[in-house]
């Protein structure tokens, strides 16, 4: 009877011990599984930080572009069309101007020609600034001319009015000018339409190059 109780003992014993490692077992697994889960969670968490940023960085940065640049430009657009249109006047087209050239030296050494410009238009418009002039020489060839050193004036033309504007350079009174011009092309101040007019009869010969004659901005004859 000793020996079986003894048996039944460590029967009891071993049963206790396993039941012991099973729960050990089982709360290991819960802990690695619970770390498995935190793991996981952390990973999320990143992947999940990181796209956000991603999207919210590149998104952002689109829609800035979009509505800060498109928007910008069409207010930039509007802006620039209500000062055009609401504070500033029309420039005067050649269309609208009778242009002609006339010799204007004061003097045998100074060489100047008047070009005039008046406004056969039926509103006021804006002849401020530098023309365009190329001088024709007779071998067919042309050359632009060079601005001179001065500030352009506000120069307003009503329909009738006129403004004018100067060539000048120096005259060659020695008959050995190698300057030969036949023809000035003329393009107003802010516009692109050019017309061709006759070199003035009697004007000095041009003393040196074509790159010697400055023009001057536009003013108005009173």
């Amino acid at each position: 009877m000793k020996y079986i109780r003894i048996t039944a003992l460590a029967v009891i014993g071993v049963a206790a011990t396993l039941s012991l490692t099973a729960c050990d077992g089982d709360s290991a697994g819960k802990d690695s599984s619970s770390s498995k889960g935190s793991t996981s969670s952390t990973s999320s968490s990143s992947d999940v930080g990181s796209k956000p940023e991603g999207g919210s960085g590149s998104g952002g940065s689109e829609a800035g572009t979009k509505s800060g640049s498109g928007e910008d430009t069409e207010t930039g657009a509007a802006a620039n069309g209500a000062t055009k249109t609401g504070g500033k006047l029309a420039f005067c087209r050649t269309k609208d101007l009778a242009i002609d050239a006339r010799d204007a030296a004061p003097d045998k050494d100074a060489g100047r020609i008047d070009i005039t410009m008046v406004n056969r238009g039926s509103t006021t418009c804006s002849a401020t600034g530098f023309p365009g002039v190329d001088i024709k020489d007779a071998d067919n060839t042309s050359n632009p001319i060079e601005r001179g050193h001065a500030q352009p004036r506000i120069t307003t033309l009503k329909p009738g009015e006129a403004a004018v504007f100067d060539l000048a350079y120096d005259i060659d009174n020695t008959g050995g000018s190698l300057a030969s011009p036949t023809s000035l092309l003329v393009t107003p101040p802010n516009e692109t339409h050019t017309v061709s007019l006759k070199w003035p009869a009697g004007a000095g010969d041009i003393k040196g190059a074509y790159t010697d004659v400055e023009v001057y901005p536009t003013h108005t004859t009173e």
